[in-house]
């Protein structure tokens, strides 16, 4: 690549859905970014295409869509049935353990003479996020002479002790034998990439030393500014509300949030609105009905109407207790919300001490005596409340948008594709 001209990049993200969340959401608004930045084309699976196509991008242009469908569909059903359709994330990343690198496959198929051929200056691997899956094409990318780019990944939180009856509810009895996936083959190779972006501390720690000069500690979510743009009220009239936005399943902890809440409820100086659904509606319902309309369950919404409904609260009250990245907190400080959040994994590398609160996470009970002790503080001094969302906003504006995440993966770029230039300083959120 000529200085000064953008880099030519092949974006590969399995997961890359405008019109899904978490991780295929990441995908997509991750490699719009960068569009902007560099010359991307974005290759993706196949159950994407009409959403991406619906976006405006055109097939063969933008993007190539990869049918691994053969491989793909089948193993997914695995993965459903063997967690009993409630998520399962450890056997899911298991069962993809065997249909990602099918589709690494069929990607080399159709541009390995491409890339062979200097057709790229840069491939990056954005999704999948989680670090179990290893890249086939790290290796050949190696040895054509192209820089290879991994991440950012994350995975790999321990299930915190006290919580053994939440881990069996979710079904992650996996996760205990999780770290036999370091003797996977392919794993050499893929953390021989010519960058690692680490999405949290924790997958940092368990990249071995050796591998770390190539290694930069970047958080894998943002926030799209255009998408969250209404602001929350503070200070208004009525009592103080807090919001839970999320799937309603175990690790989620909203059981512990509605045990906290539960005197201020009583006493109307607290309202909860709870966004999201899941098996554990009826049981929060039920927890929850002596509260009347102080407690509010308003199910799955869209975009528009999730950021309509926080956007009356002063709260985010997110006790999830095994969360891997945690972009619904960004999304919420980018309104204005205070978030309160426990003390462990994504969330808290999110939260400062300026922006808002952590529970130490002690246990069930040590969990809902802090999330009490937070909520009746937040009630007792709403102008601290006001002021911490003000400054969680400013710190996503200023820190967690994607155009500042792509301007912060271009000079990756640039460092991998010239050997001599410094290693990027890793992110400093403080």
């Amino acid at each position: 690549m000529t200085a000064g001209l953008r880099p030519r990049v092949l974006l590969l993200a399995e997961a890359a859905n405008p019109d899904w969340v978490s991780v295929p959401l990441v995908g997509w608004s991750l490699a719009r970014a960068l569009a902007r930045v560099a010359d991307v084309h974005l290759v993706t699976q196949v159950r994407n295409r009409d959403a991406i196509l619906r976006a405006g991008l055109v097939e063969g242009v933008d993007f190539t869509a990869i049918d691994s469908e053969a491989l793909a569909r089948p193993l997914w059903k695995l993965g459903t049935f063997l967690t009993g359709g409630r998520g399962g994330w450890t056997i899911q990343q298991a069962v993809a353990t065997i249909s990602y690198p099918y589709f690494e496959h069929l990607v080399w198929q159709r541009f390995g003479k491409e890339i062979c051929a200097g057709r790229y200056d840069v491939v990056h691997r954005i999704t999948p996020l989680s670090p179990v899956q290893q890249s086939p094409i790290a290796a050949k990318c190696r040895r054509a002479g192209v820089p290879f780019v991994l991440g950012p990944i994350n995975g790999g939180v321990p299930w915190p002790k006290g919580f053994q009856a939440e881990m069996a509810r979710e079904r992650e009895w996996l996760s205990q034998v999780r770290g036999l996936y370091r003797a996977l083959p392919g794993r050499q190779g893929t953390l021989r990439a010519d960058a690692i972006l680490a999405g949290s501390r924790q997958t940092l720690r368990e990249i071995p030393a050796a591998h770390h000069g190539r290694v930069i500690y970047l958080p894998e979510n943002a926030v799209d500014p255009a998408r969250f743009n209404t602001l929350a009220r503070h200070n208004g009239p009525g009592p103080m509300r807090a919001c839970f936005i999320g799937r309603l399943v175990p690790l989620k902890g909203v059981d512990m949030l509605i045990s906290a809440a539960a005197p201020l409820l009583r006493s109307g100086r607290l309202a909860l609105d709870i966004i999201g659904d899941g098996d554990q509606m009826p049981a929060l319902r039920a927890q929850a009905a002596e509260f009347g309309a102080a407690v509010v369950f308003h199910g799955w919404q869209d975009h528009a109407q999730v950021q309509h409904i926080a956007a009356r609260c002063q709260l985010l009250a997110f006790p999830s207790i095994r969360e891997f990245g945690g972009g619904v907190v960004l999304e919420a400080m980018a309104l204005g919300l205070a978030p309160i959040v426990v003390d462990y994994a994504g969330p808290t590398e999110l939260v400062t001490d300026a922006t808002g609160w952590k529970v130490p996470i002690t246990g069930r009970a040590g969990v809902i005596a802090g999330l009490a002790a937070r909520l009746a503080h937040c009630v007792d001094h709403p102008d601290e409340v006001a002021q911490k969302g003000q400054a969680a906003l400013a710190r996503v504006q200023a820190l967690f948008t994607w155009d500042r995440k792509a301007a912060q993966i271009l000079d990756i770029y640039r460092w991998v594709m010239t050997p001599d230039r410094p290693k990027p300083a890793p992110f400093g959120p403080g």
